[in-house]
């Protein structure tokens, strides 16, 4: 069984936890089995100071309030139909986080073969933030679940060097002013399983 990545591991500055993620394996179990995948691309969103973030100038609702907390908690959204899966970073009283955008598949690709029915072929399954919380069984009700944990974890995987990580700005942030060139996302150099 693979070992889940300690508390300890998502005490690092949020920009560096969000590279430090690519190559860790996103795991979840549900009824139908269990389904997971290593992490290609990642988006780091710096809280109070990032016009991006749902955090911006520290706002505390409802939903941002589990990013407030301790680090290595999942914090879930939804966005249109999708739900989104993102890691909480930062200091407690600091919401920082990370969202996961793409992953691929390493366990369970029958179940995900079935649960993203209209995806053209197996690249698909997962290349999106919305789509790979669909193939895994990643809900709403993940929202607050410790990442060290299961029935959603994540795992040690593969190490990712440094020269094979790239970095740009972030996808689909319109409306947020000059962070919508912060270069915060990273993904896996090559991977066919990053979003478009």
């Amino acid at each position: 069984m693979l070992r889940p990545l300690s508390k300890d591991f998502y005490n690092q500055p949020t920009l560096d936890l969000a590279k430090a993620l690519l190559g860790c394996q996103l795991i979840k179990e549900t009824p139908e089995g269990s389904a997971s995948g290593i992490i290609v691309e990642t988006e780091g969103y710096m809280g109070p100071d990032d016009q991006a973030a749902h955090s911006f100038g520290n706002r505390r609702t409802k939903r941002t309030e589990i990013m407030f907390g301790e680090p290595g908690i999942t914090y879930t959204y939804s966005m249109h139909t999708h739900c989104l899966v993102n890691v909480v970073s930062g200091a407690i009283g600091r919401p920082e986080a990370v969202l996961i955008r793409a992953v691929e598949p390493v366990t369970g690709q029958e179940l995900m073969a079935e649960r993203r029915p209209k995806a053209k072929n197996q690249f698909q399954w997962t290349n999106g933030p919305g789509k790979l919380t669909k193939a895994l069984g990643i809900t709403m009700s993940d929202y607050g679940h410790p990442l060290n944990k299961a029935p959603l974890q994540i795992a040690e995987g593969q190490q990712i060097d440094d020269t094979q990580i790239v970095t740009g700005p972030r996808i689909g942030i319109h409306n947020s002013g000059e962070a919508v060139h912060y270069p915060w996302r990273f993904y896996v150099k090559g991977s066919k399983f990053i979003s478009k």
